[in-house]
């Protein structure tokens, strides 16, 4: 295996750090999955760009590598909970029972079918898949290189005890859009499932990286999660799910092949949660330097204001120069 310091400073570094500390407060890991693919029968140049990702950014876990992970959980006492259960015990509402955790797939791929459910199903085991619904068809579409489940398949799953959540309706950049945009994108994927399904759509998972940093989307985002009325989500900021996360944007665990024991098992202990506190820092220096950077740009062309206007609305904001 190649170096990698996210699991050099998860392993030797804050692993060691945590074990020695008696500060534990009640937490729920949340593994996000995506593609449970890799090997012959899957799909071949999707798997090469897969290699060609460093291991932090990779989203397919090898069956092999997925049971191995699923049977861990198995053999150590895990159970899983639902989303909801999960919101309901960290808030106090219900003590929260150690070894829990909850089971995501992002993105709705048919993989899952073949490669995913047998396993979890041997283990008494269930999760939530978040559907881009715009992919899931009466027969197999196509999704980033990958063929997505059908409602056929969504309707087995779901009598199986699998739950479906939203993953908005064409999977794009919410940040780019309208609010109203926005809307359209959350409310019409949770209808659409509920209609396919005839039951309630309630868990939302944002699709790409979180602009947690962005205090005014997220809030309107959250806004508009109420008033559709789902009520808990996930994101992609890394860490263990604790009593002081935001219930529509909880913290999730990125697992894939490149997750070893030693990694799986710390991940679930909490000692990868540091990735999250680098990441917030990191992007807290750059929408510093860049809001520096306008700021100053604006200044020297403050005769030619139209060289950092857009049709007379003024300077770009910082959050939304540069993405």
């Amino acid at each position: 295996m190649s170096f990698r310091f996210d699991r050099f400073a998860t392993l030797y570094v804050v692993n060691p750090l945590r074990s020695s500390s008696s500060n534990r407060t009640p937490s729920i890991p949340i593994l996000m999955y995506h593609s449970v693919s890799g090997g012959s029968e899957d799909n071949g140049s999707e798997d090469k760009r897969e290699a060609a990702a460093h291991p932090y950014y990779r989203t397919s876990t090898s069956p092999q590598r997925f049971a191995e992970q699923i049977n861990y959980l198995h053999g150590n006492g895990y159970r899983t909970v639902s989303l909801a259960e999960a919101v309901s015990e960290l808030r106090g509402q219900s003590p929260v029972a150690d070894k829990q955790v909850v089971i995501t797939f992002d993105d709705g791929y048919h993989d899952f079918y073949h490669h995913a459910f047998p396993v979890l199903s041997q283990c008494g085991f269930s999760a939530t898949v978040f559907l881009p619904t715009a992919y899931i068809g009466e027969s197999p579409v196509s999704f980033k290189g990958r063929d997505c489940l059908t409602w056929g398949e969504v309707r087995e799953l779901n009598q199986h005890g699998i739950r479906f959540g939203s993953h908005t309706v064409t999977h794009p950049q919410l940040r780019d859009l309208s609010p109203a945009a926005v809307k359209d994108e959350i409310s019409g994927s949770k209808k659409t499932i509920e209609e396919k399904l005839g039951r309630e759509a309630d868990s939302f998972a944002y699709p790409y990286a979180f602009p947690q940093t962005d205090t005014n989307f997220r809030n309107m985002l959250r806004n508009l999660l109420v008033e559709a009325g789902y009520q808990n989500g996930v994101c992609t900021i890394v860490g263990l799910a604790r009593s002081k996360s935001e219930p529509f944007f909880m913290e999730r665990l990125p697992v894939n092949s490149c997750d070893d024991d030693s990694l799986f098992q710390a991940k679930l202990a909490g000692a990868y949660d540091w990735i999250a506190k680098f990441q917030y820092a990191s992007k807290m220096t750059k929408a510093c330097l860049r809001s520096v950077s306008v700021e100053s740009k604006y200044r020297v062309s403050k005769d030619f204001p139209a060289v950092h206007e857009e049709a007379g609305n003024g300077p770009c904001p910082p959050e939304t120069c540069s993405r």
